[in-house]
């Protein structure tokens, strides 16, 4: 039996991360802080199922503040991914929370981390790193521009791992995920936005023309590409791309969910917003070569599994309300 520490184990991926993990029979030490990118609700709602194993201890801690030793030294391997999450919310006044909840926390625990440095410790990154990349599908050589505050943030935690496993040896891995979607996604990201306003026949808005591509990858293969991170061999101070292995325009994913609404869909389209990059797309040979990691779940496939999930939060709201 392992004990994994997971931050940021209330959010959208570290819930399914820590309950993939006790349903294999491991341990995990949950952290989280509820910062306020999205409810609080939501976030308690997201560790329900966490909290129903035995195996699940969970304790509300600001990383920034430090003072994280003890937490690291009762676990075998920490799953970082914890974060301030957004492009478009990652400017003005509110990048001095960016700074604090994606490299000051980074720092800290890695600082308790170099104590004991052999212990795996598994950065969730992101393509934001490399802004509007010249080369698509983007190999992890490529130099990284990022084209809004949040893509600099999650570099400079990057750049942090670098530093400690170069000075401390620490074991540390970097993950950038591109595009996670399904359900339990933020309120504020782009498919949940989407459902929720087709399940309700409100518009739909699209910053852009619509034809800007992502490469969109179920949180299920991020979550097994995470895991797998934390045991594969040789791969200690390396960065890889984690994607769902095809470049999709937001029309075209438009094109699906209206058709599990089964009714056409009103759009708005708006000018696109400052940090928002054109296109993404993930060379993942890295990861396969060296990590086993192959998406296994078509667009197709989990974007009518968010659906259904945000038809089902829908029907649970009314319900409430009665």
């Amino acid at each position: 039996m392992t004990r994994y520490l997971v931050t940021g184990c209330a959010g959208f991926i570290g819930s399914q991360l820590a309950e993939a993990l006790l349903a294999d029979g491991h341990t995990v030490l949950g952290i989280d802080c509820f910062n306020d990118n999205y409810g609080r609700a939501d976030k308690l709602s997201n560790l329900c199922r966490a909290r129903d194993w035995d195996g699940f201890e969970f304790v509300p801690i600001d990383l920034a503040r430090g003072q994280l030793e003890d937490l690291v030294d009762e676990s075998d391997a920490v799953f970082h991914l914890a974060a301030e999450p957004g492009v478009r919310s990652s400017w003005g006044g509110r990048f001095e929370t960016f700074v604090r909840n994606n490299v000051l926390a980074t720092q800290c625990l890695l600082e308790a981390a170099k104590r004991q440095p052999r212990k795996r410790f598994v950065l969730a990154s992101s393509s934001s790193v490399y802004g509007n990349a010249e080369t698509l599908p983007t190999p992890e050589s490529a130099t990284p521009r990022p084209f809004s505050p949040y893509g600099m943030t999650k570099l400079a935690a990057e750049h942090l791992c670098d530093l400690y496993h170069g000075n401390y040896g620490v074991d540390t891995v970097a993950l950038r995920y591109f595009s996670v979607y399904g359900p339990r996604q933020r309120p504020d990201m782009a498919f949940n936005r989407f459902c929720r306003a087709a399940i309700a026949g409100t518009p739909i808005t699209v910053y852009g023309d619509g034809r800007q591509t992502r490469d969109f990858t179920f949180v299920a293969d991020v979550v097994r590409a995470t895991r797998v991170t934390a045991e594969a061999s040789h791969v200690s101070g390396r960065v890889y791309n984690i994607g769902g292995g095809a470049q999709v325009s937001l029309a075209q994913a438009l094109e699906l969910i209206e058709g599990y609404a089964g009714r056409p869909l009103a759009i708005e389209h708006h000018a696109g917003e400052r940090g928002d990059v054109r296109d993404t797309g993930a060379d993942t040979s890295r990861a396969r070569a060296e990590l086993g990691f192959e998406p296994a779940v078509p667009l197709e496939d989990g974007l009518r599994e968010e659906f259904e999930w945000a038809l089902g939060a829908t029907r649970a709201r009314e319900l409430a309300r009665v």
